[in-house]
């Protein structure tokens, strides 16, 4: 598997090298020290996976991924935590903070091994369809605010037009993508398509309610009350019988 470390530090390349010795599998077959350089060199060397900075001199990371028309898969590796992307349309593998300790090093590598890989589409298609369960964590930004959140967290997803409302904890960002995009991207154990307007997380369900014309009403642990249309109570009756 062909790799490029893209990253403005040099130190932080060699330590990043040093750790990698320890997986075989990956190939580390050049670098670069910004965004221009790592365009040309990924054009150039067609890697399986780059490692890629967020902040950079001229362009960050999210600038370099935008102006590819294919990527391979991406592993982002950054000392801030605050930086985000929007969730779904932009799927990184996984997200790695400075300095990068090993075990998360290796989880990543390990979820790398379990994909095929898959190219990088422009903004508004997918960059890969593989599905997200619970335990995958997501960018989700609105506005100036943005939040790294597992999907076990979120409760609700509720469609706005073109955005989707996104529910966890307090918070209800809207991100731009349909309902129909997130339900193909979501694990049908874990989440469940209510009715036209809202995906459910089976996990956040507080209460069961019969409700009118042979529906359900379900009040999930935020209070949300959400009413499943009466061809989709057929479908989560068998789903959570036994």
């Amino acid at each position: 598997m062909k790799a490029i470390i893209i990253d403005d530090e040099r130190l932080a390349r060699t330590e990043l090298k040093k750790l990698l010795q320890d997986f075989p599998e990956v190939e580390i077959v050049d670098e670069a020290a910004n965004a221009e350089e790592g365009i040309a060199k990924i054009e150039s060397l067609q890697p399986d996976l780059i490692f890629l900075d967020i902040q950079m001199p001229g362009k960050t990371g999210f600038d370099m991924l935008a102006q590819l028309e294919r990527a391979p898969q991406v592993i982002f590796t950054t000392a801030y935590d605050e930086f985000a992307l929007k969730a779904f349309e932009v799927n990184a593998l996984d997200y790695l903070l400075k300095p990068v300790e090993p075990k998360r090093l290796a989880d990543a590598i390990q979820k790398l091994q379990g994909l095929e890989t898959k190219e990088f589409r422009p903004e508004g298609e997918n960059m890969n369809n593989s599905i997200l369960t619970e335990h995958d964590q997501v960018f989700v930004k609105d506005g100036e605010r943005c939040w790294f959140v597992k999907l076990s967290e979120i409760r609700l997803f509720e469609s706005v037009g073109n955005y989707a409302k996104v529910f966890f904890g307090p918070n209800k960002p809207l991100i731009l993508k349909s309902l129909n995009a997130l339900e193909e991207r979501l694990d049908e154990k874990t989440f469940f398509r209510a009715n036209r307007k809202h995906i459910v997380n089976l996990r956040m369900i507080d209460k069961i309610e019969p409700y009118f014309n042979g529906g359900l009403l379900l009040e999930l642990k935020g209070g949300e009350k959400i009413e499943v249309s009466r061809r989709q109570t057929v479908k989560f009756k068998e789903m959570m019988s036994l």
